[in-house]
């Protein structure tokens, strides 16, 4: 087993809440009859507009500041030179909020919106702008409004973005979770997103997701990035939203950030996006046994060379998707049903059957349920490998201050042979319908993944019993090219029990002969109280 090794960018889950979960419930408490899908966008929207101006208004006083040296505060060149929004007059929070008060706030958000979208091309149909509508309360608006406004930021722009990139995940989150089934078809769990991230560690190169929601992949490995000193710069990133309003919160929830990103909108099977790309990097969480994807129309697609996928599942159409998109050294993590891992419906067997013997999956891992918000169906992770030879990828991944994804030096050479992680047993409930993985979880999981990989510094590989094993193609053919983790890892060494029979029942007996009188005394002492109330027999 692998040491446990640094997990970057701690999440703030439901086991770890500050300000933000004391902001939901206040912000909850005005939304009065409003669905959550509806509100959603207006709290969102309001946040993304109190980010970017806070940023410019930071921008704007250090202008101030520089007057005298020839710096005008009014002058859009100066923000877009440090890669800050423009934001006109009417659309500053200061304004905003000395409004709020006013009948014709949701008229001056909506002008606002607009006149941000003007001036910044690239957030150009991006924002919300329905706050003027009859049936939104302009004075429940104008107490969000202020309640926004309540925000600590500190003083440094850098700060400010933290904090509401804060604010922003975590109301995505409890969003996902009010909403149910639909909310849940573009937010994946941080614990999820975080294990995929740190197993593949994307240092350097493309970074592609083909059905990206609202961008918590792209968020995660920046933050990985950065959390290990890399420089954030050395990524660069596409994806791909057919959700409209789902592709605007992606483009909001990585502009918050500053992560500058090539983000389509439209249907990645019909309408690819980014049809030449070749990524180092494939995150994605598709949506589960998707049955409406229109397969009978790309039956002779060029990227179903392991298979024409069944038209009633995009399992393996999103599978093949993937690797079709992999660079000859990509690596690609992804989200599945667990299905996915045994199904032989409408072929799919035999196009797992072919992808195995073409020595793509590299890992396999079976993930505890309730992890999402919106479906119970147990999932999995896959991890495809493009060259598992081993042989160095000059220029593509130096290593790592950390000494992980030195794909510069190159990894152990593990043709022919695929990790099985069973993770089922991992997790800590949250609450009564939650699980989230832990640290420690992501840790072992990933830790395990890097040293059987052959990463520089993660350890030496040794399989445990009921945890994780290396089976040869060989093993996987004898089992039918069925790809569960259960099926290989095996069972858990039990303990012995050391304890001589004879003194085992003597002790069990007695403890029996205990609990007996114990429950005796309770039935009288339940049988006076009874009599005591006047139902005595």
């Amino acid at each position: 087993m692998a040491p446990k090794g640094k997990i970057a960018a701690k999440a703030e889950t439901g086991a770890n809440l500050g300000f933000e979960a004391k902001l939901w419930a206040a912000a909850d408490a005005l939304r009065n009859n409003m669905d959550a899908a509806e509100y959603k966008h207006v709290v969102l929207g309001l946040i993304f507009l109190k980010y970017i101006s806070d940023a410019f208004e930071a921008k704007h006083a250090e202008l101030e500041t520089q007057r005298k040296k020839g710096a005008d505060p009014e002058d859009p060149d100066e923000y877009k030179a440090a890669s800050i929004f423009w934001v006109p007059k009417e659309a500053r929070w200061s304004y905003l909020k000395a409004n709020a008060p006013q009948p014709t706030i949701g008229t001056l958000v909506d002008d606002a919106m607009a006149a941000i979208e003007r001036d910044n091309p690239s957030l150009k149909t991006v924002l919300p702008k329905d706050f003027g509508r009859v049936g939104l309360d302009k004075v429940r608006l104008g107490q969000i409004i202020n309640l926004v406004s309540d925000i600590a930021l500190g003083s440094t722009a850098d700060r400010a973005k933290d904090t509401l990139g804060r604010v922003y995940e975590y109301f995505l989150s409890r969003f996902a979770s009010a909403e149910g089934k639909s909310g849940g078809q573009f937010y994946t769990p941080s614990s999820v997103v975080r294990v995929l991230v740190e197993m593949l560690a994307p240092y350097k190169g493309r970074v592609y997701d083909p059905c990206c929601g609202s961008g918590g992949m792209f968020v995660s490995s920046e933050k990985f990035i950065e959390a290990h000193s890399g420089k954030l710069g050395d990524i660069s990133i596409y994806g791909q939203e057919s959700n409209y309003t789902t592709w605007r919160l992606a483009k909001m929830n990585l502009a918050i950030r500053g992560i500058d990103a090539q983000i389509g909108h439209g249907d990645t099977f019909h309408q690819d996006a980014h049809p030449d790309l070749k990524a180092d990097y494939v995150l994605a969480n598709p949506p589960f046994n998707d049955s409406d994807w229109r397969g009978d129309l790309l039956k002779d697609d060029k990227r179903w060379i392991y298979g024409v996928p069944p038209a009633s599942n995009a399992n393996y159409a999103w599978v093949q998707h993937f690797i079709h998109h992999l660079a000859p050294t990509g690596l690609a993590g992804f989200v599945l049903a667990n299905g996915s891992m045994s199904s032989n419906q409408s072929g799919e067997g035999e196009i797992r059957k072919a992808i195995i013997e073409a020595d793509l999956v590299d890992c396999m891992v079976a993930l505890p349920g309730q992890l999402f918000y919106s479906t119970q169906i147990p999932v999995c992770l896959w991890f495809i490998c493009r060259d598992k030879s081993g042989k160095p990828s000059p220029g593509l991944r130096p290593p790592s201050p950390s000494g992980r994804g030195a794909r510069g030096e190159g990894y152990r050479d593990r043709r022919s042979e695929v990790l099985f992680i069973d993770a089922r047993k991992m997790g800590t409930l949250v609450d009564r319908v939650h699980r989230e993985l832990t640290d420690d979880d992501l840790a072992r999981i990933a830790g395990t993944y890097h040293a059987w990989r052959g990463d520089k510094g993660a350890g030496k590989h040794a399989d445990m019993p009921g945890f994780c094993k290396a089976a040869k193609l060989d093993d996987i053919r004898k089992h039918g090219h069925v790809l569960t983790p259960g099926r290989y890892v095996g069972a858990e060494a039990q303990e012995e029990d050391a304890e001589p029979f004879e003194e085992k029942m003597k002790r069990l007996a007695t403890s029996l002969r205990m609990q007996q009188r114990e429950g005796a005394k309770l039935d009288v002492a339940i049988a006076t109280n009874l009599k005591e109330l006047g139902y005595g027999g």
